[in-house]
C-alpha cells in the first residue's frame, strides 16, 4: 500500500464532504453508500472535496488549494479585480482536507464532470503559479513550484472542450424547438436547468457555464499545460442509440429522466459556435450533458488510448468509453449503479504504478 492521497472533485451544482448534503446523500456513491469510507476501509485514504458548485474552474482550483492547506481562500488580488469579486473566500484554517499537505504528498485528483477541468487547472498552477499575482503576500498557490505533489489526473465525464449544452442554444440556425421532446424529461430538464444555475450573480466571464462553453474550453485547452511528471486519464461516457437519420436519442431506460431533455438537444445538434469552431455528428454521442468526444481528452493535448501495458506521463491515457450516463460513475440518481468495483480497479491500477 502506498502513501497516496485520492482527492475527489465534484462537479457542476456538485457537494462535498464540508457540506451538509454529503451527509444526506454522499455524492460519491449515491445511494450506494459513501464510496470515501468504502475505500478508507479498504486501506485507501481517500477525500471528497467541496468547491463552489457554480464557480470558474479557477476559483474552484483556488478553494480547493485552500482546503488541502486548512487556509483561507485566496482567488488573487488582480484575478479579483478583472472580475469584480471579493479577494477572499471560504476560510479552511484549521481543518483541512488531509492531516499534512508538503512535499511528501502524492496527490491523485479524481474530477467528475466540471471537476475535471477544476483538477486541471489546479494541476496547472501547482506546477507553474500565476503570472499575475506577484504581491508578496498572494498564496503560495500563485508562486507554483508544487507540481511534484501531484502523482496522476482522473477525470470522468469531463467537458475537456466543453459541451453543446450550451453552444446550440446560442447557434441562431439551430432551432431547439424542432427537437420533440416528451412532457416529463421535458419537465426534468426545467428543473435540472434551475439547479444549475448560480442563486448569486457571477461575474460573466468566471464562472463554470463560461468555461464550459466550447470556445473559451479551447482557449483555456492551450493555456493549460500537460506536465511530464503527472499520469493523466480520462474516462469518456455514453448512453445513447444513433438514429437512421444520423441523430442520437437517450437511451431511457438507463438515462436519469434530469438528462434526458439535454441528451436529445445534443443528439440532434451540429452547426459552429461563435468563434467558428465547426461542430459535426461526432459531437452528439452524449452522456446526457456532455457530448462523448469531448470527454475523451482537451484538443490540443497530447493523448493515446489506455493501454495497461504502456500508460504514459505527459499525455492523456484515454480508457474505453463507459457505458452509462451523466451520473452513473458516481452511482446514479434513480438508476441505482454499483461503482465501487471500478474504483478498486482504477486504485489498484495507480497504486502499481507507483
Amino acid at each position: 500500500m502506498n502513501n497516496f492521497k485520492y482527492i475527489f472533485v465534484h462537479g457542476l451544482s456538485g457537494w462535498g464532504s464540508y457540506d451538509e448534503a454529503y451527509v444526506k446523500m454522499p455524492y460519491w456513491g449515491m445511494r450506494n453508500g459513501d464510496l470515501m469510507q468504502q475505500l478508507r476501509e479498504l486501506g485507501y485514504d481517500c477525500y471528497a472535496a467541496s468547491v463552489a458548485p457554480h464557480d470558474s474552474a479557477y476559483d474552484r482550483a483556488c478553494e480547493l488549494y485552500a482546503q488541502l492547506t486548512g487556509s483561507k481562500t485566496d482567488y488573487g488580488r488582480v484575478h479579483s479585480e478583472i472580475h469584480g469579486h471579493e479577494r477572499y473566500g471560504r476560510d479552511f484554517t484549521g481543518r483541512p482536507l488531509i492531516p499534512d499537505f508538503n512535499d511528501e504528498t502524492k496527490l491523485v485528483l479524481f474530477g467528475h464532470s466540471f471537476g475535471g477541468a477544476t483538477i486541471r487547472i489546479f494541476a496547472h498552477m501547482m506546477e507553474h503559479g500565476s503570472t499575475l499575482e506577484i504581491d508578496e503576500d498572494c498564496s503560495p498557490f500563485f508562486k507554483g513550484g508544487m507540481g511534484s505533489r501531484i502523482f496522476a489526473l482522473f477525470t470522468l465525464a469531463a467537458p475537456h472542450n466543453g459541451t453543446t449544452a450550451y453552444d446550440l442554444y446560442e447557434d441562431p440556425d439551430f432551432d431547439v424547438s424542432k427537437v420533440r421532446i416528451p412532457f416529463l424529461a421535458k419537465q426534468a430538464g426545467n428543473m435540472m436547468s434551475r439547479r444549475n444555475t448560480s442563486e448569486r450573480p457571477l461575474p460573466p466571464q468566471d464562472s463554470a457555464s463560461y468555461d464550459m462553453h466550447i470556445d473559451n474550453a479551447l482557449k483555456l485547452n492551450s493555456e493549460w499545460l500537460l506536465s511530464e511528471n503527472i499520469y493523466y486519464f480520462s474516462q469518456p461516457c455514453e448512453m445513447t442509440r444513433k438514429k437512421s437519420d444520423g441523430t442520437y436519442y437517450p437511451v431511457t431506460s438507463h438515462m436519469e429522466l434530469l438528462f434526458q431533455r439535454a441528451s436529445r438537444h445534443i443528439g440532434a445538434y451540429k452547426g459552429k459556435t461563435k468563434g467558428g469552431f465547426i461542430i459535426d455528428e461526432t459531437w452528439r454521442e452524449n452522456d446526457g450533458l456532455v457530448n462523448t468526444v469531448s470527454a475523451a481528452w482537451p484538443l490540443y493535448n497530447e493523448h493515446k488510448q489506455f493501454d495497461p501495458d504502456n500508460i504514459e506521463k505527459g499525455k492523456w491515457n484515454v480508457f474505453d468509453t463507459y457505458h452509462g450516463d451523466h451520473m452513473s460513475l458516481q452511482g446514479g440518481l434513480l438508476h441505482k449503479n454499483r461503482i465501487l468495483p471500478y474504483y478498486i480497479n482504477i486504485i489498484k491500477m495507480l497504486s502499481e504504478l507507483g
